[in-house]
């Protein structure tokens, strides 16, 4: 029998237009409940689709420390999240809850 071989997924590989960051974005914020390290890991995936340092530049932010703050080892401060939404090029909106 012939092994199959698999290979490790990357969603950022599939990010391709401002469209589908949005939607991964909103589905993951969606799914989270609560846990900010999944949003910063969200936000760090849609950053490596659009480039890590081309966010870097438009956030303000080195790209070490965009790494850092963006891995889901850690959560990051929320000046932090407004600048990589603002970089990638997003909005933040607020709705009241769907009951």
């Amino acid at each position: 029998m012939a092994k199959t071989k698999t290979s490790r997924f990357d969603v950022a590989e599939h990010l391709r237009t401002p469209e589908e960051m949005a939607a991964y974005l909103e589905a993951c914020l969606e799914e989270a409940n609560g846990d900010a390290t999944l949003i910063a890991r969200a936000l760090g995936n849609i950053a490596k689709a659009k480039g890590m340092s081309q966010v870097a530049r438009e956030s303000g932010l080195s790209r070490e420390s965009l790494y850092k703050a963006l891995s889901g080892e850690r959560s990051p401060g929320f000046d932090t999240v407004l600048k990589v939404i603002s970089a990638l090029g997003m909005e933040l909106h607020a709705e009241p809850k769907r009951s």
